[in-house]
């Protein structure tokens, strides 16, 4: 009996202790801990992601590039908006009853429980319209993100732009979701995984009333964003937005590189597009609108995937693989003999500076059949082969032919024709110079991208060498990008008689490049004029500046605008007075530049 007591006493002592800690819990929530203080309505917590703001991208002046703007995606969980009045929501949504269903429909097959997207990349202007009356559509809320907006709308094809996540992304990387949005092209894309940040986690208490109360703090299930790194790069924003300035109305590039450390100072593809356009709710329309524009192709980067015919500048390569090759001095003449190569009038070269001053096509045409004929061997093809093999490894050292180690995407090679090349296509022993010389005078099967040829003039002003052609400089708050430098194996002397020339070319009278003269400053640059099947041949001209102090070298390549000391010459003169000194003093040709238009140009379509 006493045992049965004790077990009776001992079962009731439990039940007070237990309900007292249930008791003394409760007095804590309701009138101790504000976190968890809430009256009868508050019914639900809400998981809110927290997007990270992304880096944001300076030039080398530590001006803004591109930046953050705030938005809002607006969120719903169908299962808590099944009464809501759709009417009245469509009306402030301004949208069709028929896409409010498709929208919810298309919510409640990801989940009826969980949020998801119902509209994304509202403005804060469009959010605040709606916002105020969110309290009237239960399941429906705001979720902060961030848009892209670019001050100075210019370097569309440098900076790039972001989109949503396909399966493809979320495939490949666990990191992404869907409706997350990804760098797609340019610097976004080439620097997405420092520009994203990581992503953060707010736990809220909701009412039935769709109104936040407040914070939940219990557990540890709050995680912060982290931001995502900036990225300074080389651009100079100043020249960038005067270089679109000079190109309006004509289709063509500029790349602008610094000789010294390989920043690019500027680079600009034409026709380009407003970079805000590919921003928000707007974006997918503007899209399809400039990718269906065919005859100008804005999308299209020309500086980075363009494969041109060089031109005359090859001339400066062929005479610096001819001097280390020893085949020709600075002082070997040749006549002007029309019968091997077209070319204009002008006198006979006497050496290698009034050569490139006057870009003599048949001394080039000859200067070539020395080279791929060393004399290696009796058999006539074979040597030409052997030559050829050599020759094109030359070339191959100043960084054509293949990619440059440039921080962006969709860069091209251009091509270099081998001895491989042509036994394909010739077959082996079937070919010699004379189904090659073409190649002398930078036509042929010669193909060459823009950045290359501004690559060229850097290598030349820094007489033999090159660093990485390169836009970032910097990420993050301590991080410097080492970027490599790359030898063309050319002797430094050998240089000398080229960049003489190069001035004689924009100084002296005969020059091709007259209209690129800049007082005071002593620029060296080469003319192009490269063939075009098609219709009107392009313009090109590549310089460097000052001659003995190099700060800039640039190309230029102008579609369909015929000799190279006409635009693309004083196009280049322009971009490096204004570098240098900060400003033009010749207005009359930067009037004759700005105003031109080179579009309407007859292009044979055959």
């Amino acid at each position: 009996m006493d045992e049965l007591e004790n077990r009776k006493v001992f079962v009731m002592a439990a039940f007070v202790v237990v309900a007292f800690i249930f008791l003394t819990r409760l007095f804590y929530i309701q009138i101790i801990d504000d976190s968890y203080r809430s009256s009868a309505d508050n019914q639900a917590l809400r998981y809110v992601t927290k997007y990270p703001a992304r880096g944001i991208i300076y030039d080398r002046k530590s001006q803004v590039l591109v930046q953050n703007q705030a938005a809002f995606d607006l969120m719903v969980v169908p299962r808590q908006a099944e009464d809501i009045d759709t009417i009245a929501f469509c009306e402030i949504m301004d949208i069709e009853k028929m896409e409010y269903k498709e929208r919810l429909s298309k919510a409640k097959a990801y989940s009826s429980y969980r949020a998801s997207i119902f509209q994304k990349q509202l403005t804060s202007d469009e959010f605040s319209r709606i916002a105020e009356s969110l309290y009237r559509f239960p399941g429906f809320y705001g979720q902060k993100r961030t848009l892209r907006t670019y001050p100075d709308s210019v370097a569309s094809h440098v900076l790039g732009y972001v989109g949503e996540v396909n399966a493809g992304h979320l495939e490949r990387d666990s990191f992404y979701r869907s409706g997350d949005f990804i760098g797609i092209s340019g610097l976004e894309r080439q620097y997405e995984a420092e520009l994203r940040g990581e992503r953060g986690l707010e736990v809220l208490m909701v009412d039935v009333h769709n109104t936040v109360q407040g914070k939940y703090s219990g557990g540890n299930r709050a995680v912060e964003a982290r931001a995502g790194a900036d990225l300074a790069t080389s651009i100079d924003l100043d020249l960038q937005v005067y270089g679109e300035r000079l190109m309006n109305d004509k289709k063509g590039s500029i790349v602008a590189i610094s000789p010294e450390d390989g920043g690019i100072l500027a680079l600009i593809s034409s026709p380009s597009y407003d970079p805000n356009l590919l921003v928000g709710t707007k974006r997918a329309r503007n899209y399809q609108l400039l990718a269906s524009n065919d005859s100008l192709d804005p999308l299209f980067n020309r500086a980075l995937m363009a494969k041109y015919p060089p031109g005359s500048i090859f001339k400066l390569i062929q005479s610096l693989v001819a001097l280390e090759n020893n085949v020709i001095s600075e002082n070997t003449g040749f006549p002007c003999n029309k019968s091997l190569v077209g070319c204009h009038n002008h006198t006979s070269a006497t050496n290698l500076r009034e050569a490139i001053q006057m870009s003599c096509n048949p001394y080039f045409h000859q200067v070539f059949k020395r080279l791929i004929s060393p004399g290696k061997s009796s058999n006539y093809f074979v040597d030409n082969a052997l030559g050829l093999s050599q020759w094109a490894k030359d070339v191959e050292d100043f960084g054509f032919g293949q990619r440059l180690a440039l921080d962006l995407p969709n860069l091209k090679s251009g091509s270099v024709p081998t001895t491989e090349y042509y036994d394909k296509i010739y077959g082996k022993r079937r070919w010699a110079f004379s189904t090659v010389y073409s190649l002398s005078i930078g036509q042929g099967e010669l193909e060459v991208i823009p950045i290359q040829m501004a690559n060229l003039a850097a290598t030349i002003a820094n007489r033999g060498h090159y660093i990485d052609p390169h836009l970032v400089d910097k990420v993050g708050k301590d991080s410097n990008v080492v970027w490599s430098k790359n030898e063309t194996g050319i002797t430094k002397d050998l240089f000398e008689p080229i960049i003489d020339a190069m001035q004689w070319v924009v100084e002296k009278p005969g020059g091709t490049a007259r209209k690129a003269r800049i007082d005071g400053i002593e620029v060296c640059g080469k003319t192009g004029t490269a063939e075009n099947p098609h219709g009107e041949d392009h313009s090109v001209f590549i310089a460097f500046a000052p001659k003995d102090d190099p700060q800039i070298a640039i190309a230029v390549y102008v579609e369909n605008a015929g000799y190279g000391g006409t635009w693309a010459a004083p196009i280049a003169s322009l971009m490096i007075e204004k570098f240098i000194r900060g400003s033009v003093s010749d207005s009359l040709k930067e009037n004759r530049i700005l105003e031109a238009n080179l579009l309407d140009v007859e292009v044979d379509e055959d």
